[in-house]
């Protein structure tokens, strides 16, 4: 019997339509030559160029197909040029995020043999770890709400305690799924600024209170700027991470640029029911419409997706897929022949996810 999934697809602005069609047809040649699964694909608007036309960055229509998809699938969003009247940017992926309660942001940093990174990895050093950023609250809470005066702005950082718990536990789960894996040392670290904010000395404390479920997890604590500068001095000691939604943003740009860039960094918001998958990257509209942006992203948050979905579901073939198309963009990345721009090559956007659908093939 095959398994039939309805993904909610949010094309959004600049670039966001060119990486998503590739990554549906990818998508569409696994589930066809497994066999066993198979995706329905609804378009849903939203955007600042949507906004731009018809005053909605997240019609109410489309907010109704992503509840009710198995899954999420956003591309770039955003446009500098377009911006609220308050100034601050067209955001419907945070949105989402809040309306469906997305607590768990997930972002992995992985470094690989012939990957492109600023750092210098005596011996070979492998870097393969990942951050789980809060998403619904924290310094977010107050977006677009905060109090502004003559000499004087407010925004509201907010933690609460049952989004917590929820998040450490997911943080210590993957842990743990690493750890079986082979994947991860079996260690979660809580990385806050409790020697200076009460919010983030409670923070930790509920840290501590969750890790005490997981006694075959180490359980420690890292300051935020600290964590920066480790994550460039020795990045390959950290497992998992997990922070505070802006203390997340920022972080997680850096593990990009551990990376080669946004154009290698994929990302997922997680709920109890719902999730999310896109790039890190934005909409990059000064090389939009010309063919030369990156894929790869993309191409790795849908890898995210069926892996998701086929844990949530039971579906070892999706979860060997997910596998698969990873792997598949590590073999071209290391190869380098079939790289876009950002990475040192000349590939447009369709030769570089041709490569990818290629390295799939040939390992089958």
């Amino acid at each position: 019997m095959v398994s039939q999934f309805e993904i909610a697809v949010f094309e959004g602005d600049g670039i966001g339509p060119e990486i998503t069609r590739p990554t549906l047809d990818i998508l569409n040649a696994l589930a066809t030559d497994a066999g066993d699964y198979g995706f329905t694909f609804v378009s849903a608007a939203a955007g600042a160029a949507h906004y731009a036309k018809t005053g909605e960055a997240l019609p109410a229509a489309s907010m109704k197909i992503a509840r009710r998809s198995d899954a999420i699938l956003l591309s770039a969003m955003g446009l500098p040029s377009v911006r609220y009247a308050d100034g601050t940017e067209i955001s419907p992926q945070i949105e989402i995020r809040k309306a469906l309660d997305l607590y768990a942001g997930v972002r992995p940093v992985r470094i690989l043999p012939g990957q492109r990174t600023p750092l210098k990895l005596e011996g070979g050093q492998p870097v393969d770890f990942v951050l789980i950023r809060e998403s619904t609250e924290g310094l977010f809470h107050t977006q677009g709400c905060g109090e502004v005066e003559q000499d004087e702005a407010r925004e509201t950082l907010r933690i609460t305690r049952h989004t917590s718990e929820k998040l450490f536990r997911f943080a210590f789960d993957l842990a743990q799924k690493r750890k079986a894996s082979g994947l991860g040392a079996g260690r979660v670290t809580c990385v806050d600024k409790a020697n200076v904010f009460r919010a983030f000395a409670f923070f930790r404390e509920i840290f501590d209170g969750e890790a005490k479920a997981f006694p075959d997890i180490v359980a420690d604590h890292a300051y935020v700027d600290a964590t920066a500068l480790w994550m460039v001095e020795k990045p390959w000691v950290f497992d998992v991470m997990v922070t505070e939604n802006m203390f997340g943003d920022i972080l997680s740009d850096l593990g990009a640029g551990l990376m080669g860039g946004l154009g290698m960094a994929p990302s997922a918001d997680i709920g109890d029911e719902n999730a999310v998958f896109q790039p890190c990257h934005g909409s990059a509209p000064d090389i939009a419409t010309q063919g030369i942006a990156n894929p790869f992203a993309m191409l790795l948050s849908g890898a995210m997706m069926l892996d998701w979905l086929g844990t949530k579901h039971n579906n070892p073939a999706m979860v060997r897929d997910a596998k698969s198309l990873e792997r598949a963009v590590d073999r071209v990345v290391a190869d380098g022949v079939k790289t876009t721009r950002d990475l040192g090559g000349t590939a447009t956007t369709q030769e570089a996810a041709a490569a990818v659908l290629n390295a799939l093939r040939a390992s089958r």
